[in-house]
């Protein structure tokens, strides 16, 4: 059994070894991802050889009992920081959310606790022969653990609906195998597989994080150009609407404020869409200044865009060179989306058209040496 332990483990290495240079050299993650990909790899590795470790050492001579107690104090103390590695990759901001940081003083906690309790060993004991075994309060190890995959699973969860990702459901069954390999190794403590089971969690969490955010468009978080036409290339169910966004006179923003004011400004009228149309369809970043909506029925329509108008009306209260956005809407029928965009984008124009009008019909009438 440990001939094919070190066999298993020697594999394990080499893969997180590999995965540890892939996000090195990735360009599609930013820094604050890289380091929290490889903080994970780096513990997964580390905790893998403390446990070799651990079995060298076991019943060794009593010389190296100190070595026994450090190897097993640091695997346990340092498991549940692998979850927090990598929930720390899920947000693209360089800010650090206040509930990450509770997370993180709990794991600080949890290490302080095992190392005070060392002597009296609740979670585990050496022997004065150097013989290890599981405390009577094994089980708060066991808390830990889970309760940090369960945080895991939540944060996931959470900003891939944020996301709008259509393969969140795929992180439940990732949780549930590594949850019940973990009782089986509770169980048959011999079989020593947990953490190789922990790096293919990270391996298949890593690819699943990088196609969720390969959907997404940089600047405004909406989903991307790309992920809109796969998703609409055989679409021709009736009754969902296409909605399309152009903002009005952007170019003038970008004359007269500069290219990093108009970006934020389209991060904030892309914000206002998802929020207002997010409940009811995905929200896409189709072009420079264009967006689009496809909204699942047609009796949301309404509701939506006045609920858009309504929150970009508070927006420009504080970015006042917040500039007017158009939509126009068309339903599905059972055409292709091509016919139906090109629906939509004429009615886009007449709402410009009337915009325009309308905007120049105020002008006209606030004008001095207009009589009554």
């Amino acid at each position: 059994m440990d001939n094919y332990f070190y066999i298993l483990t020697t594999i394990n290495l080499f893969v997180l070894g590999f995965m540890c240079l892939l996000t090195k050299l990735s360009e599609a993650l930013n820094k604050k991802q890289k380091r929290g990909f490889l903080l994970a790899f780096l513990l997964i590795a580390g905790i893998s050889v403390l446990e070799v470790i651990t079995i060298v050492v076991d019943a060794a001579p009593p010389g190296y009992r100190w070595l026994n107690i450090l190897s097993n104090y640091l695997g346990f103390g340092l498991t549940p920081a692998v979850a927090l590695c990598l929930v720390y990759v899920l947000d693209k901001k360089s800010i650090v959310r206040r509930g990450f940081k509770a997370a993180v003083c709990c794991e600080g906690a949890y290490l302080i606790f095992l190392a005070v309790t060392l002597p009296y060993g609740p979670v585990f004991s050496v022997s004065a022969e150097n013989l290890y075994a599981r405390g009577e309060q094994f089980y708060i190890y066991v808390i830990m653990y889970y309760t940090s995959m369960l945080y895991l699973m939540a944060a996931t969860v959470r900003t891939a609906t944020a996301f709008q990702n259509r393969s969140r459901a795929l992180i439940y069954p990732l949780i549930l195998f590594l949850g019940a390999e973990t009782v089986i190794q509770i169980a048959f403590p011999a079989l020593h597989v947990t953490w190789l089971c922990v790096t293919l969690l990270a391996v298949l969490y890593y690819i699943y994080c990088s196609e969720m955010w390969n959907q997404l468009d940089a600047l405004t978080g909406l989903l991307n150009q790309n992920s809109y036409l796969n998703r609409t290339a055989e679409m021709r169910r009736s009754g969902d609407v296409l909605v399309v966004f152009d903002v009005d006179d952007f170019k003038q923003v970008n004359d007269r404020y500069g290219h990093l004011q108009g970006d934020v400004c389209l991060a904030e009228i892309a914000d206002c869409i998802k929020k207002a149309y997010a409940r009811c369809g995905y929200c896409y970043r189709i072009g420079g200044d264009e967006f689009c909506v496809l909204l699942k029925g047609e009796e949301s329509e309404t509701r939506c865009a006045a609920a858009l108008q309504k929150l970009l009306e508070e927006r420009r209260r504080e970015l006042t060179i917040l500039p007017t956005v158009s939509l126009g809407a068309a339903a599905f029928s059972g055409q292709d989306v091509v016919t139906v965009k090109d629906r939509a984008d004429r009615a886009l124009y007449r709402a410009k058209k009337e915009q325009k009008a309308r905007a120049a019909a105020a002008k006209h009438a606030s004008s001095p040496g207009r009589t009554a």
